[in-house]
């Protein structure tokens, strides 16, 4: 590994040498090219290259998505609390959620809040892979819970960007609950005739995949993205069977029925657009929801 370190220290003295700034390439591990970062950054953290979608910090997402000016965050001050008292090997839950909050500058795994996309009314939640691998405690589920339910009470669609290694461990049952919780949720938004949309990135797992995440109406997925419940060496191991090249992957997904459409980052407002035209009429938009 030596060499390595030398040949790093090399680089590094000879951009410094030249006045060339770090931090103008990266790597892309879709296709092992050099990326120049301003056009990756362009196209949205895809690769031009070779289309690969890197994760999208939660506020890029929601700027992405929301009609410029029009995000209003709810329920910005819950915070999960370490109520089982856990300790593992690595440390115990407070000083991981302080780790991940001063990681991303957010409280917990998810925004939530209204906005308008194209002119609708939306409740918008988009999670964060960078905190605690987005898994899902009781203040990720309790937050996704009350912006469905403030959906169904002003009349707006939901648009959910899911991505999570599953439940919370550090909270144990509590995080297994708010599965249930969720799917309630947006039972009565569905018995209400309002729409919901998911949209999942990579990677969406576990509870979070079981639930929520697979219930919408129509379900789209971004290209590339991992989707499943269990790891496929935990699956094998139980069913002692090969699987399928691909099994949890979008296109196998989209052909086996669990998914609607794969839709790349820079064609998803566009498709969410025709899709909310399709389930709200001008008439059902202008009185649904606040601005």
């Amino acid at each position: 590994m030596a060499i390595f370190s030398k040949i790093k220290t090399a680089l590094t003295r000879t951009r410094a040498r030249l006045g060339v700034p770090d931090g103008l390439w990266l790597k892309c591990p879709g296709c092992n090219e050099m990326v120049f970062r301003e056009e990756w950054m362009a196209a949205k953290r895809v690769c031009p290259l070779c289309g690969h979608h890197f994760p999208m910090p939660r506020r890029e997402r929601i700027a992405l998505l929301a009609d410029e000016g029009t995000f209003e965050e709810w329920d910005a001050d819950l915070e999960s609390t370490d109520f089982l008292g856990f300790v593992g090997p690595t440390g115990s839950y407070p000083e991981k959620l302080a780790q991940n909050q001063a990681k991303t500058g957010e409280k917990d795994a998810v925004t939530c809040g209204g906005a308008r996309l194209y002119g609708h009314p939306v409740a918008l939640a988009v999670m964060d892979f960078e905190f605690l691998g987005a898994s899902m405690g009781s203040v990720v589920g309790e937050k996704i819970a009350r912006a469905i339910e403030r959906a169904t009470t002003e009349r707006r669609a939901v648009v959910i960007v899911c991505a999570s290694g599953g439940a919370r461990m550090y909270e144990g049952m509590m995080s297994l609950m708010q599965m249930a919780k969720t799917s309630g949720a947006l039972a009565r938004l569905s018995a209400a005739g309002l729409p919901y949309v998911s949209v999942l990135t990579h990677p969406t797992t576990a509870g979070v995949m079981a639930s929520f995440a697979t219930l919408g109406d129509v379900v789209l997925a971004e290209p590339g993205a991992l989707i499943g419940f269990a790891g496929a060496r935990v699956i094998k191991e139980t069913i002692q069977q090969d699987l399928p090249e691909g099994f949890q992957r979008p296109p196998f997904l989209v052909e086996h029925g669990l998914l609607d459409a794969i839709v790349p980052r820079a064609e998803l407002k566009a498709t969410l657009r025709k899709l909310l035209d399709a389930f709200q009429p001008p008439e059902a938009r202008r009185e649904g929801g606040r601005p």
